[in-house]
């Protein structure tokens, strides 16, 4: 019994001991300076080995430089033994002893008794003699684990009581208290080094409002830059007082906005400056409140913005200079810029009238589309130059333009030049001929005149276009080709196929993107410059050089009508040009011969063409009501407007 209570006085003394050592230890670390607490820890880590009899302890945290690693950073080892390397790192020395303390469980064994998965700890603690290791996780408050520590015996086996375990807790609790506190103390100093440098250097004034007392903390530029005296108090109705007038009730309410809501504050104004001039400043700010839930304290962050302000007068002073002078050039010149607009592709097409222009803009639109495009107009209106500038503006303008006038070639031949022939296809065919569609594929095929094409072949052209695909004359094989359609005809399709000599299938086909070409006659504002186009034409080839038209014969040339159109004025500019013996070109319209005229008389459908136009004009161009052009001309307004389509009578552009 005696022996017995001998034990448990002995027990009691050595508790006593460790919890006065606890204390001590413990309030030690109360307000120790962060610089203090490694030393602190390692001589805590002695007297908790020294007071229970271990051997070795060593505490591992997260690596600052490598955040994967836990490294061995504080250690007592008083005994000895195989020397340690630089740096040890736990994941690669203690693996399952770490990946026990990651999952928040505290480690106490005998190194010989360790399951299999931690062999290669038991390596690790064989070779420094360690026979019985106890650790624990150090974490606090549900925060994420920061590093282990751990008590080891390296003379005997030791086993580990739970009373003695809880007491040895409390060290490790201590311990994760003093490295929380010395790492929040050190990312406090790097955050006020941060601020103070990036202060400096965008040249900010940090400030900080009191709510309760009204009283302003500034850095010392800040001080500075507000005047203030050494030892002046900053108050609020101070800082107000040095505020624009203008800008001082704004600045209050944002202020008292800020604390009410809590939302952060956003702020531009100007101070008064002692030279009697003011600065624009700009102010960032948050409010901090107490746990009771009012408003304690405004911090923010002030910058000078006085020549980014200047530099916005003067960008917004030339801004509006600028649109000034866009909307002055818009209105002089926009007629100018559309025309450029519609020109400056088209080397080959002198458009200057509003009809023609509306001619290039329907060109523009459909060129990248791909799509089949039907180009009707008189004779000599230009249709091979539109569908050469469609081409040239395509995606396929880097192969050439494939043309085929179906008017020219014989019935006979148009099928063997479209499709290509095989050998002993037919009599003569004494070899191979590659066709005009496999030439153009990849590339564009322009079929001028469709209208002549014979309607045997109008069916072989329609799967070409739906299908992309035909055979070569003599030849069963299908040849699969890439090829865009552009077609013209001077001729009305619509009675064509009404009467049966055009397919109706093949000319909806064609009929995709309708582009239809005024003659020359109803756009007389073309003719000046396609005269200037005409001579520079003939200038290099005859060695001749025209200063200028006299106006009389200019007139007289736009009030020709021109029956052959533009083809009809460059033939008669060619001849002006030969005849004419100085730099000024001397040039009349054609005079019809007495044939011409007869010719023209039996022509009934221009005969009645002309009579329109000229009833047209006369009303200006108004066809239903009392005196319009169907009133004078006896005929109901829907049945003059159908004449107008049928004769190609379009008003003109204003």
């Amino acid at each position: 019994m005696a022996e017995s209570e001998a034990d448990l006085l002995k027990e009691l003394e050595e508790r006593l001991r460790f919890e006065t050592l606890l204390a001590e230890i413990s309030a030690r670390f109360v307000n120790l300076p962060a610089d203090q607490i490694d030393g602190e820890i390692e001589e805590a880590q002695r007297r908790v080995c020294e007071c229970l009899g271990l051997d070795l302890s060593g505490l591992w945290q997260w690596s600052v430089e490598t955040p994967r690693l836990i490294t061995l950073t504080h250690l007592y080892r008083p005994l000895g033994g195989p020397p340690l390397p630089e740096r040890m790192h736990a994941n690669e020395y203690f693996p399952w002893c770490l990946q026990q303390l990651a999952a928040g469980k505290v480690v106490a064994v005998s190194t010989e008794e360790v399951p299999a998965e931690a062999a290669r700890d038991r390596e690790v603690w064989r070779h420094y003699g360690i026979k019985s290791t106890l650790a624990f996780p150090l974490s606090a408050g549900g925060e994420p684990l920061i590093g282990g520590l751990s008590f080891n015996t390296v003379r005997e086996e030791r086993t580990w009581p739970e009373a003695l375990v809880r007491r040895l807790q409390l060290v490790a609790q201590i311990f994760t208290n003093a490295l929380l506190r010395k790492r929040a103390d050190q990312a406090l100093r790097d955050s006020e080094a941060r601020l103070s440098l990036a202060a400096a250097s965008a040249d900010a004034r940090v400030w900080e409002l009191e709510v309760s007392t009204g009283r302003i903390w500034t850095t010392e530029r800040g001080r500075q830059f507000y005047g203030l005296a050494p030892g002046e108090e900053l108050t609020f109705e101070r800082f107000l007082s040095l505020v624009h007038p203008e800008d001082r009730e704004r600045t209050r309410e944002s202020v008292a906005k800020t604390m009410q809501s809590g939302q952060d504050l956003s702020l531009e104004y100007r101070i008064a400056l002692p030279q009697g001039n003011f600065s624009w400043i700009t102010s960032r700010g948050r409010p901090y409140y107490k746990s009771s839930g009012e408003p304690e304290r405004l911090m923010g962050v002030s910058i000078d913005i006085s020549e980014r302000k200047r530099l916005e007068e003067e960008l917004h002073g030339r801004l509006r200079e600028i649109e000034a002078l866009r909307k002055h050039l818009e209105q002089d010149n926009i007629s100018l810029r559309e025309e450029v607009r519609l020109l400056s592709p088209h080397a080959e097409i002198v458009a200057k009238s509003p009809a023609m222009r509306q001619v290039l803009a329907r060109v523009e639109q459909v060129a990248p589309t791909g799509s089949t495009v039907l180009l009707t107009g008189e004779t000599g209106t230009g249709k091979e130059v539109i569908a050469r500038a469609i081409h040239d503006l395509s995606r396929r303008k880097a192969r050439p333009l494939v043309t085929v006038n179906c008017a020219s070639l014989p019935p006979t031949l148009i099928e063997s030049e479209l499709f290509g022939r095989e050998k002993g296809a037919f009599t003569g065919a004494m070899s191979r001929m590659v066709g005009r569609f496999e030439v153009a594929d990849g590339s564009t095929l322009f079929l001028d005149e469709i209208s002549d094409l014979p309607l045997e072949l109008q069916v072989k052209l329609l799967r070409v276009l739906e299908e992309g695909r035909f055979e070569r004359l003599g030849s069963t094989k299908s040849i699969k080709v890439d090829v865009r359609i552009l077609a013209a005809t001077n001729r009305d399709l619509e009675p064509e196929v009404q009467a049966g000599k055009f397919r109706k299938d093949l000319y909806y086909r064609l009929n995709v993107f309708p582009i239809t070409i005024p003659p020359l006659r109803e756009r007389p504002d073309d003719i000046p410059p396609l005269v200037w186009a005409f001579i520079r034409q003939f200038e290099t080839r005859m060695g001749k050089h025209m200063k200028s038209v006299p106006k009389r014969s200019l007139e007289a040339l736009q009030r020709y009508s021109w029956p052959g159109n533009a083809r009809e004025l460059r033939n008669v500019i060619e001849h002006a040009m030969i005849v004419s013996p100085g730099a000024t070109l001397e040039v009349r319209p054609p005079a019809p011969v007495a044939a011409d005229r007869s010719n023209e008389a039996r022509n009934l459908q221009e005969v009645e063409r002309r009579h329109i136009l000229s009833v047209l004009e006369e009303t200006g161009w108004r066809v239903a009501g009392k005196a319009g052009a169907a009133q004078l001309l006896g005929l109901k307004p829907t049945t003059l407007e159908a004449r107008m389509k049928k004769l190609g009578i379009h008003r003109p552009k204003p």
